[in-house]
């Protein structure tokens, strides 16, 4: 974490100008849809997942609900968690993997889990929007990585498993932070471990499509900003690095997050 010295506007500028293409894409559309719904109030129900309204006409919300926030200062929150966790993915996987993650399976696998244990198992309604189910999706992702290096963490003369940090802010938030879904964070904890752990990789586009699409398009070229999926080849923006770097609330009614 960079210490609050380090944080001037300066280094703050240089950080969002470095922000890769689809982190870019993801935020503004967050913040688009944040004011839009400022005239237009109807925009939060219709992208809102609320289980008593899912049906095969309302499945856009699965993919809407992550990218909707009930007001500035959870958008805010949100954006600032999210930030630095989706440009390292995207720095890690390139930009056409984390657009096809995150316009899809990554925001209706666990909304379309949270709609099942609310509907059937918890027989709920609870309302949720906010991209914090993927902050914690890409939390989980990133702790699962650091348990290979570094399985436990030590709070005392106990050893914490590094893999549990995620859910234990899930339970610090849900008990610090009022309105927030316990239930949706959890599902956007476990699809981060199961990407983690491989079991859903196979939903990531095979990588000579991938290579096709960003030859044929010439997205290297035309795109600034763009993440190549052939990191080994063309580096973070198609440029082989010069130097080694490392990878850099609420209303009654509706739930924070989800």
């Amino acid at each position: 974490m960079p210490s609050f010295p380090q944080l001037n506007p300066l280094r703050l500028r240089s950080y969002v100008l470095r922000l890769p293409l689809c982190t870019r894409l993801l935020l503004a559309i967050c913040v688009a849809l944040w004011v839009a719904a400022i005239p237009l109030p109807w925009l939060r129900d219709w992208a809102s997942l609320e289980p008593d309204k899912m049906d095969f006409t309302q499945m856009h919300r699965l993919n809407a609900f992550p990218l909707m926030h009930l007001n500035w200062l959870h958008l805010m929150f949100n954006i600032i968690a999210l930030t630095p966790l989706l440009e390292r993915f995207e720095a890690e996987f390139g930009t056409l993997v984390t657009l096809a993650l995150f316009t899809g399976p990554f925001g209706t696998l666990p909304g379309g889990i949270f709609v099942l244990l609310e509907k059937y198992v918890f027989r709920s309604n609870t309302v949720v929007m906010g991209a914090s189910i993927w902050v914690f999706l890409l939390l989980s992702a990133e702790a699962m990585k650091t348990h290979k290096t570094n399985p436990n963490f030590s709070i005392g003369p106990y050893k914490i498993p590094t893999w549990t940090t995620p859910l234990i802010l899930v339970l610090i938030t849900s008990f610090l932070v009022p309105n927030v879904s316990l239930i949706g964070h959890l599902c956007g904890a476990g699809i981060g471990y199961l990407w983690a752990s491989g079991y859903i990789k196979f939903l990531v586009p095979h990588e000579k499509i991938l290579r096709w699409i960003e030859t044929k398009l010439n997205l290297l070229g035309r795109l600034p900003h763009y993440v190549s999926v052939d990191q080994k080849t063309y580096g973070r923006y198609g440029v082989l690095p010069t130097t080694a770097a490392g990878p850099k609330s609420p209303e009654a009614g509706v739930r924070l997050g989800p």
